[in-house]
Parts: C-alpha cells; sequence; structure tokens
C-alpha cells in the first residue's frame, strides 16, 4: 500500500472521533489493552509523561517536548489532533513519523485491526507506542486524547502525570460539573506517581487531592508555587514574562514563541514538571529551560496558537475551541490594536452555543459565519441565526476559504482578521 493509500483506509476504516463525534468514543480500555499486547507491550520500553486537562495540554506537552530536546533527550511528542497530516500526531526531536512507518505498521497489524475493529485513536495510540519503543526515545510526551480514566493512552505507567485545568468542554461523555469532568481526568493519577495540577479551582481540588490519597502520589498545585507575570510582545514576534517561584522572581525575562497571552496560566505547570522531573534525575541545565521556551514552536512544529498569519491586516488564528479557551482569545483580542475585527467562526454540534455565543465580542466586528469540512460541522446558517439572537452580526459562507478570502477582500490593512472557533477550521486556514 502507498501512503495515500493508508490514509485513505485509515480515515474510511476506523471510528474517528474528531469527524463524527461520540459514536466513535469507547467507554472502556479493552481495545488499548489488546493492541498493548499485540504490539509487545510497547508503551513500557519507554519513559513517559502523561498530560490531560481540558485547555492547555497541547502547549504544555510542547513546552515540556522542547525543553528536554533542548537537554539533549530524544524526546516523542504524542498529540492530536492534527491539522495538515495525520504524521503531526507522532513525531521525536520535532520530526514527524514517517510514511513509510504508517505504511508498515498498519500493514503489519491490519488482519487484527479487521479482528477487534478498534476506533482511529486507539489504533493511532498504538502507532504512537510502537514507533517510540522501535525508535528508542528516552522519554515520550503522551498528552490525552479526551478525558483521562477510560483515554486510550491510560495503559502507560508515567513518571509524571499532569492535569493543566479544568473546564467545560465534551460534557456529554465526561460529565455536566467540574467535579465529574475532575473525576475523569483524575484517572491517569497512578500509585506512587506524582501528579501535577496546573491549574487549581475551590471545586476541583478536592477531587484531586483525594485520588492522589488513595495512590499514594505526591501532588503539585503548580500554580501555588509558580507564576508567569505578562510583560510585553517584542519585535521579533517573540513574547516575554517574568516566572516568579513563591514570590521571588525565579525566570526573569523568559521568552517563547507562543504568542497567546493564555501561556501565563501554561508557563507555571511547565515550571513545575521541570522542577519534578530534575528532582528524579532528569539533567535539564537553566539555559536549556530558556532555549525550550524560547523555541517551542519552532522546535516541535507546533502551529495554531495565537498564529500570526499575516500582516497589514493582521491576520491571526487559534485553535481555542472551548469556553476557556474562547474566552482567552476575545480577551487577547480586545488587548490587540485594531480598527475592525473580521472574525471568521465555525463550530462543531455538539457545543453549547448558549455559553460559547456570549463570550464574542459585539462592537466593531463583522462576524463569517462557516463550517470546517468535517461531519461533527454545524452548519453555517444554523450559526448564523443563533448568533443574530445574541447580537452576532456577519453572513455565512459554505466553506471556510470563501470565508477567509472575503476576510481578506473586506479588511483593511489597519483591520484585524481573526480565524477561530474549532481546531478543524484553523486547519483549513493554515
Amino acid at each position: 500500500m502507498t501512503y495515500p493509500e493508508v490514509l485513505e483506509y485509515m480515515f474510511s476504516s476506523f471510528p474517528m472521533f474528531h469527524r463524527i463525534g461520540t459514536s466513535a468514543y469507547k467507554n472502556n480500555l479493552d481495545n488499548s489493552l489488546l493492541l498493548d499486547k499485540e504490539t509487545g507491550f510497547s508503551h513500557k520500553k519507554f519513559r513517559s509523561i502523561h498530560i490531560a486537562g481540558t485547555n492547555g495540554k497541547g502547549s504544555v506537552s510542547h513546552f515540556l517536548a522542547s525543553i528536554l530536546q533542548s537537554a539533549g533527550y530524544k524526546t516523542g511528542l504524542f498529540t492530536s489532533p492534527h491539522l495538515k497530516d495525520f504524521r503531526e500526531r507522532i513525531k521525536i526531536n520535532g520530526i514527524c513519523i514517517s510514511e513509510k512507518d504508517v505504511v508498515e505498521f498498519i500493514e503489519k497489524y491490519n488482519i487484527f485491526f479487521q479482528k477487534i475493529q478498534p476506533s482511529f485513536f486507539e489504533m493511532t495510540t498504538a502507532m504512537a507506542f510502537d514507533f517510540f519503543a522501535k525508535q528508542k526515545v528516552d522519554v515520550a510526551i503522551i498528552e490525552v486524547g479526551l478525558g483521562g480514566r477510560l483515554d486510550s493512552t491510560n495503559i502507560i505507567s508515567p513518571i509524571l502525570s499532569i492535569i493543566t485545568n479544568i473546564s467545560y468542554d465534551h460534557t456529554d461523555l465526561l460529565g455536566e460539573t467540574l467535579e465529574k469532568i475532575a473525576a475523569e481526568k483524575a484517572g491517569i493519577i497512578k500509585k506512587n506517581i506524582p501528579v501535577i495540577i496546573g491549574e487549581t479551582h475551590h471545586s476541583t481540588r478536592g477531587v484531586f487531592l483525594q485520588k492522589s490519597q488513595e495512590c499514594d502520589s505526591q501532588i503539585f498545585l503548580a500554580d501555588h508555587h509558580f507564576s508567569a507575570q505578562y510583560s510585553f510582545h517584542t519585535t521579533d514576534h517573540k513574547q516575554l514574562f517574568n516566572v516568579y517561584k513563591n514570590g521571588k522572581l525565579f525566570f526573569d525575562n523568559l521568552k517563547t514563541d507562543l504568542l497567546g497571552n493564555y501561556q501565563s496560566k501554561n508557563i507555571p505547570t511547565v515550571c513545575q514538571a521541570i522542577e519534578v522531573l530534575v528532582n528524579q534525575g532528569i539533567a535539564i541545565k537553566r539555559e536549556q529551560i530558556y532555549e525550550g521556551f524560547l523555541n517551542a514552536a519552532s522546535k516541535t512544529g507546533l502551529k495554531g496558537r495565537w498564529q500570526i498569519l499575516g500582516e497589514k491586516p493582521l491576520i491571526i488564528c487559534d485553535t481555542g475551541h472551548n469556553e476557556a479557551g474562547i474566552s482567552n482569545v476575545v480577551e487577547q483580542i480586545n488587548c490587540t490594536p485594531h480598527k475592525h475585527l473580521h472574525f471568521i467562526l465555525g463550530l462543531v454540534k455538539e457545543k453549547n452555543l448558549n455559553k460559547i455565543l456570549p463570550l464574542l465580542p459585539t462592537k466593531n466586528v463583522t462576524y463569517y459565519f462557516t463550517k470546517p469540512n468535517i461531519p461533527r460541522s454545524m452548519d453555517e446558517k444554523v450559526l448564523c441565526n443563533e448568533a443574530f439572537s445574541h447580537g452576532l452580526v456577519g453572513k455565512t459562507f459554505a466553506t471556510v476559504s470563501q470565508a477567509y478570502e472575503e476576510a481578506k477582500r473586506s479588511a483593511n490593512e489597519n483591520d484585524f482578521i481573526f480565524i477561530g472557533g474549532s481546531t478543524f477550521v484553523v486547519a483549513e486556514i493554515i
């Protein structure tokens, strides 16, 4: 089989949550365990760091991968979803798995796949673990796909577990309350393995404390020790922070190529993780931490996090797609100088519009309502009608590219074009 043939086979044969939604979700680890056994328990052949959370887990994963790479470690990185190419999900030192390795894995286990009928994410997780084991990585950063307790990645025994934060997302699967969502994500906490909670919340803190006690796991509340105070954006499109530990300056002028202001919430989590890893004997020098933060996107290939696509007019995209993520994005939009805002917006069907739409700006803005090219996408006319009832005014476009072209035609050089609402909208632009 050729790589294009394998892609067609994977996308058509394995139920894919990010395309079709809940019907692809498996509420047990049965297939993951069967795949693990079939592939020789590959996850046991490398050290791993497990990362869950509603928002920030992608940025934290890439920050950590970049820092470990800077420290000289052969670093695996497993994230989802991909934006342009399936191979983005599985990387070593920022380099995607080869087309040849993808083809060989599918051909080798194809008969077994037909037997157990795994989901797309179950199959992809097994591929990542198999690849990292064969390539003998020093450590792999493993990001959960959804939730934690029943996520396909949750068969690993990591050296560190991280839960970035808890907000409302996938409530149909994870629960309607923050406590229930937290309980699902707390499922990655393992016996005698330290866990870091990035952002603490009064309604979820007890869930994590109880689970860590049950597992005899040392727990670190990152935001109780570290804080990152935003300074400014530099002329070379970097962002500066001063990081404090227990009230004292710890990293001054910490520079990063990830430009979202919301990185101030992720940096303390990363700093706490580095401290725990160093205490475990993983050698990381101070200058390597600076280097890793500075080159996080360039070392790992991360895209879609407040990514600048153009200037005059300013064009920026961001993959924030739930309440907390969109709230962070709108806050930064409001802080970004511009004459008029052109907002290209597309969502997936299961989003709660009554919670998302009130967060969006209503003044000095034109909306371009559209839909990404996936089965889960919300019809642009439905989105437009609901948006109008919340004071959002604009036109509908059948495709993201049509919306983008119209926004560029309409915008003046001092305007601001923003693309977001869904990872899949951003994927079609970049």
